[in-house]
């Protein structure tokens, strides 16, 4: 060891963010592992680092005994005294045991400690410095892909986009600027992992957090989204400010900060609906641009299920293509949704309903008291024909 190995120590902690105590903590555990393995000696070795010289030594550690039973491990109380007379029986003493030919397969097996223990040092000191970017959005520049991934540069390391990640109306190249989210920081047998994404629902939710204030400070929340990646978004939005309207902020002036976002992700479509506390009402928002009629729960209140009724001409804009209005509008709401169109329904008006079964009454009651009438009238005409008679 020499000055060139301290420079290699700070050129590592530059380069890799790895400090010199680490480097050296790792470098003695692996000095230690391989005297241990290729001289066969005690648990009673430890090395000492001169930072000034950059040097190594192994230095035995014996204890101080009346009588030495093994050599290894102890030193007699008579050699301890000539060394120091200060020694007592119980004291410990350390021995420069650093052999001259430390050899091929002691520097072998440090070299792969030493590599084993930085690898470790650099994926903690990875994790410690991104764990911080999780669920956020970053700027990345694409390096290179296989059949698996998309290998994206974020600062000093290099994170994996998965093909479910990857948006489907794009292609990347090498050299590529995208933004990307933080899905993952952690760390496999291979070392520290990083996974982005563009294709998360929290994409979209970030960068509208970017394009609209109100929505950074908490004047607007999104509350929830539901996300088909590369096509259509809906987004539902609320205001904390009866002054605000959550769309319009959203949305932008001639439609500006929406238009910034659908730009972002490639022409994604987004629809920008009101939350409500009302399900029925937030249901049929969801379900925009399409109509709504009336909206009916099912008596189960745990089964979040809900038939949306429709105009004839509106089912199919409300279904949307391959179902996708409707899929997107039930994730949104968290209710499993039916639309019908109206003309397979019936409805019923409870207050005309009401007024029918209260006039049938009436006119039951009505139909009685003629009938009793009648029945009086018939009765006396019957007692007076018998008495002419």
């Amino acid at each position: 060891m020499s000055k060139e190995m301290l420079e290699a120590f700070a050129t590592l902690e530059k380069t890799k963010g790895i400090k010199q105590d680490v480097i050296v903590d790792a470098i003695k555990a692996a000095l230690v592992a391989a005297y241990k393995k290729n001289y066969n000696q005690a648990q009673n070795v430890e090395v000492d680092f001169d930072e000034r010289r950059g040097n190594f030594k192994v230095m035995a550690v014996k204890t101080v005994v009346d009588e030495v039973q093994d050599d290894r491990l102890e030193v007699s109380l008579k050699d301890a005294l000539a060394i120091n007379r200060a020694y007592e029986v119980g004291d410990e003493i350390r021995f420069e045991v650093t052999p001259k030919n430390f050899g091929r397969i002691a520097a072998q097996t440090a070299k792969q400690v030493i590599m084993q223990r930085l690898r470790e040092a650099e994926r903690s000191h990875i994790i410690d410095e991104y764990s911080q970017y999780e669920d956020e959005l970053v700027t990345g520049t694409v390096e290179r892909r296989d059949n698996r991934f998309v290998y994206v540069n974020i600062g000093n390391v290099e994170a994996v986009m998965p093909q479910r990640d990857q948006m489907p109306n794009e292609v990347y190249n090498p050299q590529d600027q995208i933004r990307v989210l933080v899905t993952h920081v952690g760390s496999d047998s291979k070392g520290a992992q990083i996974v982005v994404s563009r294709t998360a629902p929290d994409v979209v939710k970030r960068l509208f957090e970017q394009e609209v204030p109100e929505i950074y400070d908490g004047t607007v929340e999104i509350v929830s989204i539901a996300r088909e990646a590369g096509d259509r978004t809906k987004m539902a939005v609320k205001s904390n400010d009866p002054n605000i309207d959550p769309v319009g902020t959203c949305v932008g002036q001639k439609g500006a900060r929406v238009q910034n976002v659908v730009n972002e992700l490639g022409g994604e479509n987004i629809d920008v609906v009101k939350y409500e506390e009302d399900p029925s009402d937030f249901i049929a928002n969801a379900l925009n641009p399409a109509e709504v009629i009336a909206v009916q729960f099912g008596d189960n209140e745990e089964e979040k299920s809900a038939l949306v009724i429709v105009p004839d001409y509106q089912l199919s804009l409300a279904i949307g293509k391959k179902g996708q209005n409707v899929r997107l509008a039930a994730r949104l709401t968290g209710y499993k949704i039916d639309i019908r169109p109206e003309s397979e329904v019936e409805f019923v008006d409870e207050e005309s309903d009401t007024a029918a079964k209260s006039a049938d009454t009436e006119s039951a009651e009505d139909s009685s008291v003629d009938t009793d009438e009648a029945a009086t009238q018939v009765e006396e005409s019957s007692s007076e024909d018998n008495t002419e008679e």
